[in-house]
């Protein structure tokens, strides 16, 4: 949610407890939604900047990137010209909600309503989240990373701490697990954890890079493809765990730094796959209680206009040949399949019953949204829930472009086309099928090193020549030695390309 800069407010903390219990009251007796207890923090507009330009983490480490971010936010929202987040919310146990002091009584009714509740409930509720996150832990683990780096910084120097994040930030994508291996750990233990490694890595340091061969005797015969994968762990998508744990030449305290970074993307991860949802969610909980609120005399016509003039902006879905369209608004798209929901629940027409049987007339609403905010991501939800008038509301159609001929409108608003709409629609939300599918392969232990990295290339989208050349030099970088990314056909296997980087030198 977004906000242009105000007056003094109008709040106190006497009228934020009321409406917090008022909010709490339906939200828990009407909507059944079940929350982590929640943390409600008051700060100032520059220490929003500050938590806005560190990807949303006011407990993030240090890096150059964003200090850039805040100089930048900063300048523009003084000149009027880039709003700021009303709030910004951790999934964490307990939930925190950060409010900004600016903002008026119906905006800090509007947030605690839209994160701490909303929000809230997405987050301890979608199974996305309790798989791979760690609610319980994620402070106390930030807390660990920006104590540890910070040291890092103090005895190895900024510039190489800098060069070691740089280059992670740049392999943030590749270095998640987009498979479920094992229930996530324990982030409150991971100071003790990496006391542990250090420890086991002085004692055993690096014992696989012992048997590479050297001038004069080899030490032992060359590994095989079987041996040396099976050795290595191969293949292995998480391109930054690969690192820490093989690359020859990176110390200690560079590993631990990949492992944070690392832990970072991995808690992102849900939510790149469930933004949609997660706003959608937030903004049709907020809807619901302040109407609510309204019909039980919390709120006035005033505070009501206010409502709504900020909820239509952020619900606001400019069509495709509007100077100001930027994609699917994540909070439109949301907040409208969510009150189509509601509507095919409780007054569903024909075609409704034919589309959505499972859920058309069934009447209660509260628990098939529940249900499908635990059970779903955001491609998943499309393919479940989109509706032709939906589909008919939001005026989305598929329009073919081959660069070769003139623009073909090949989905319109009959039964195929609603179902290649919602199809494409649910495509485009799938993490998997838009970003590339990268994967360690292959080390030539018995030779140079090289780092053998495979992209498999869907529907004929190679990666982006100047971005992979950025990539791989940092990849390069943290491996110690030559690099070669291999772009093959998914269909086929045929080899499409080859890129081959060398580490820059120190």
């Amino acid at each position: 949610m977004s906000a242009a800069k105000k007056l003094e407010p109008d709040w106190d903390f006497d009228g934020l407890r009321r409406a917090y219990d008022a909010i709490s009251d339906i939200a828990l007796k009407e909507l059944k939604l079940d929350l982590y207890p929640n943390q409600i923090e008051v700060i100032t507009f520059e220490q929003m900047l500050d938590a806005y330009s560190s990807i949303g983490m006011p407990l993030m480490y240090k890096h150059w990137s964003f200090g850039k971010n805040f100089a930048r936010d900063e300048i523009l929202y003084r000149h009027g010209l880039r709003n700021l987040a009303y709030e910004i919310v951790i999934n964490s146990n307990p939930c925190i909600a950060y409010l900004m002091e600016e903002n008026s009584m119906m905006m800090q009714t509007l947030v605690i309503a839209h994160a701490a509740f909303g929000h809230n409930h997405f987050f301890k509720n979608n199974n996305l989240f309790k798989q791979w996150t760690d609610a319980d832990g994620i402070l106390d683990y930030l807390e660990f990373a920006k104590t540890y780096i910070s040291r890092c910084e103090d005895r190895y120097g900024e510039e190489a701490v800098e060069r070691v994040i740089d280059a992670a930030h740049a392999l943030m994508a590749q270095g998640v697990n987009r498979y479920p291996r094992r229930k996530a750990m324990n982030l409150r233990d991971e100071e003790k954890r990496a006391r542990d490694r250090l420890e086991e890595q002085e004692r055993n340091y690096n014992e696989l890079w012992r048997t590479v061969p050297t001038k004069g005797v080899r030490a032992r015969p060359a590994y095989n493809e079987i041996e040396r994968k099976k050795l290595l762990g191969l293949p292995e998508e998480n391109v930054l765990y690969f690192l820490e744990k093989n690359a020859p030449l990176l110390k200690t305290w560079e590993r631990e730094i990949l492992r944070i970074v690392r832990q970072v993307a991995q808690y992102f991860y849900p939510q790149k796959q469930t933004k949609m949802m997660n706003e959608g969610c937030a903004t049709f909980v907020h809807y619901y209680i302040m109407i609510r609120l309204h019909e039980t005399g919390f709120l006035d016509e005033g505070a009501m206009l206010e409502f709504f003039q900020s909820h239509t902006g952020a619900t606001y879905q400019p069509d495709f040949d509007h100077p100001g369209y930027s994609g699917l608004n994540p909070y439109a798209v949301g907040f409208n399949m969510m009150t189509d929901i509601q509507r095919i629940c409780t007054n569903p027409t024909d075609e409704d019953r034919e589309w959505l049987p499972d859920i058309a007339g069934k009447g209660d609403w509260v628990n098939v949204l529940k249900d499908g905010w635990a059970d779903h991501r955001d491609e998943s939800f499309i393919r479940q829930f989109l509706s032709p008038a939906m589909i008919r509301k939001m005026k989305f159609f598929d329009l073919h472009d081959d660069s070769e001929s003139d623009l073909v409108v090949k989905a319109i608003h009959n039964e195929r086309g609603y179902q290649t709409v919602r199809s494409k629609l649910a495509n485009q939300y799938d993490v998997v099928q838009n970003e590339p599918e990268i994967e360690v392969v292959d080390v030539d232990l018995d030779g140079d090193r090289r780092l053998m990295v495979q992209h498999r290339v869907f529907n004929g989208i190679m990666v982006k020549e100047k971005e992979t050349a950025m990539v791989l030099q940092h990849l390069a970088n943290l491996w110690g030695y030559e690099v070669m990314l291999t772009e093959i056909s998914a269909q086929t296997g045929l080899v499409l390309k080859r890129h081959v980087t060398q580490p820059a030198p120190q």
